[in-house]
């Protein structure tokens, strides 16, 4: 567990302070993450890499020479916001574009997708390479459904390697997809992880087993096999591993045994010894293997194994010279002291558009009066969120990180302290600043779905005469957005399967003639009913995926979160209409 902190919602903060004061001659802070302290040559591809923090060295540690030119930091297990990925980027930018690179999850894809969006609407090229290296994940035949792990390191290489030799930005992108085709990880965990602040771990493996296929945010395996021997999980991981590769492997392969933050040096030297005899059996010749702690998970007790199979020109990029905080490799030397201090550097974002203050120029009393009303009903469904922070957490953390309660305290938080900033501005500006806000400081999947429904509201409710169907008109829309941002469907077990009904219901209660307080109430009790009803499904999509059985009999999380607010939207509107 952590036992070194000051407050949980300050520990990443605090800890990327400490980090860019330890190594302030290597990177510089910047809004979102760091870059290196020193800027890139002109015209250097920047490979920003990035996701939750709780993972060191990745990502923050791996900014330097040969590596990365910046990282984007998330709280503990979430993706950052596309707010804080777009600022590393535009920061490490020395105008040879960017490549993202980052592990295939949905809150990453979403942000680092929008930030993209923002980069090239300012001229900057921009790409992305997603890791897909676990094969636990999925199988071979939607390899590209499948996580990132310990393999983002092998990628994170081969691409900071390239951009520090001044490849162009196709060439780039095209050696980090070749690396990523190349690699493949499994691991074990042999207990959880604890998040700061937090008194007990995500999960538990029973006495005597072991959890074969872990992920890297705190989930478990997706199988409890009988604990072994070094000699024995050396077999099983080396041999579903063999029984995975990519075609044409070749004979040469780089080895990565990575500790999860628990299982320390000498034990994974051990498992690396056979590791290796099994490779060599099978005819295999390793090339400067690494071992150790390169992709953590907190203070997870667990082991993976990842192989990299190399071609001529894969093998030149994993032997180059690497200088950075927590890699160092070949003959890369140390850069001169700059002298730069920890202040957090700002960028600017130019694609935000006109400022709060300009659109309250012209803005109705009414409209502001709807403000107002809009910030009563997040500070109530702020209060519901803070209460059930708890319960969220361990329904997420059966089959996912046990972060969303946190997420969704954190987002109602900045969305209300954004929308009360903009309220001078009236009800649509006071919606679209609570997305952004809530999207910004929540990050992960449902910031971001969360932060893209509530600007969605502004056009349908911003108006004097709110009628039932109006309120279904911005629902639909809400619904719309997240389907299309996430791609869940009804069954897939996500906020999707409350929203739905919820929808439903409110269209159906517009052509009844209900009135607003009537169609909240019986549309929220369908949500909550069709949140209960989650305990059926296997999720589809997301981090819970690998884990669907140990999903069943338990709700979606997200789902459940959506259906407390919206009951919480219609006790508030009843109370207003006793």
């Amino acid at each position: 567990m952590t036992r070194l902190l000051d407050t949980a919602d300050d520990f990443v903060q605090d800890a990327l302070a400490g980090f860019t004061a330890v190594h302030g001659d290597l990177v510089r802070r910047v809004d979102g993450g760091v870059v290196r302290a020193d800027p890139l040559p002109p015209g250097r591809v920047a490979v920003v890499v990035g996701g939750g923090s709780g993972h060191y060295p990745a990502f923050a540690g791996v900014v330097g020479a040969g590596l990365a030119a910046g990282a984007v930091c998330g709280n503990i297990f979430t993706s950052p916001s596309a707010g804080q990925a777009y600022r590393v980027a535009a920061a490490a930018d020395a105008g040879g574009g960017v490549l993202f690179s980052y592990g295939n999850y949905a809150g990453d894809v979403l942000h680092f997708g929008a930030a993209q969006e923002r980069l090239r609407a300012v001229g900057i090229d921009a790409r992305t390479v997603l890791v897909t290296d676990d094969i636990a994940s999925a199988p071979r035949d939607r390899i590209e459904d499948r996580r990132g792990i310990a393999g983002d390191f092998v990628v994170f290489k081969v691409a900071g390697a390239a951009a520090e030799r001044g490849d162009p930005l196709d060439e780039v992108e095209r050696l980090a997809i070749a690396a990523n085709h190349r690699t493949r990880t499994l691991g074990v965990a042999f207990g959880g992880c604890t998040f700061p602040g937090a008194d007990g771990p995500l999960f538990t493996v029973p006495d005597g087993t072991m959890s074969v296929g872990l992920g890297i945010h705190g989930e478990p395996g997706i199988r409890d096999v009988p604990m072994g021997s070094a000699d024995e999980i050396a077999e099983i991981l080396v041999a579903e591993l063999l029984g995975d590769t990519p075609e044409d492997r070749g004979d040469r392969v780089a080895v990565v045994v990575n500790g999860l933050g628990t299982v320390k040096y000498e034990e994974l030297f051990v498992l690396y010894g056979q590791v290796a005899a099994r490779l060599g059996a099978a005819g295999l010749n390793v090339v400067e293997p690494e071992c150790g702690e390169l992709v953590t998970s907190l203070d997870m007790a667990g082991v993976s194994v990842t192989l990299f199979w190399l071609t001529e020109e894969l093998e030149e990029l994993w032997r180059a010279p690497a200088y950075t905080p927590a890699y160092r490799k070949g003959r890369g030397e140390r850069p001169a002291a700059t002298g730069v201090s920890d202040d957090v550097y700002a960028v600017a974002d130019p694609v935000r558009g006109p400022a709060v203050a300009r659109r309250a120029e012209n803005v109705s009393t009414a409209s502001v009066k709807r403000a107002d009303r809009a910030l009563e009903l997040l500070t109530a469904v702020r209060a519901t969120l803070h209460e059930h922070e708890e319960e969220l957490g361990r329904i997420d953390a059966i089959a996912g990180d046990g972060d969303h309660g946190v997420g969704m305290r954190r987002g109602v938080d900045a969305a209300l302290d954004a929308g009360t900033a903009a309220r001078a501005a009236g009800l649509a500006s006071v919606l679209r600043a609570a997305g952004e806000g809530w999207s910004e400081v929540a990050g992960g999947t449902s910031g971001a779905l969360w932060g893209a429904a509530l600007a969605s509201l502004a056009p349908s409710l911003d108006r004097d005469d709110l009628t039932v169907a109006q309120w279904a008109v911005a629902a639909r829309a809400a619904l719309d957005t997240v389907v299309r941002l996430g791609r869940a469907k009804v069954g897939d077990k996500t906020m999707v399967d409350a929203l739905v009904p919820y929808v439903e219901r409110l269209e159906a209660a517009a052509r009844a003639g209900l009135t607003l307080a009537e169609a909240l109430a019986v549309a929220a009790e369908d949500a909550m009913a069709a949140a209960r009803a989650t305990s059926a499904l296997r999720p589809a999509l997301g981090r819970a995926r690998p884990l669907a059985e140990r999903s069943l009999g338990h709700p979606d999380a997200g789902a459940t979160s959506l259906a407390l607010v919206l009951s919480t939207l219609a006790r508030a509107e009843e109370g207003r209409n006793p």
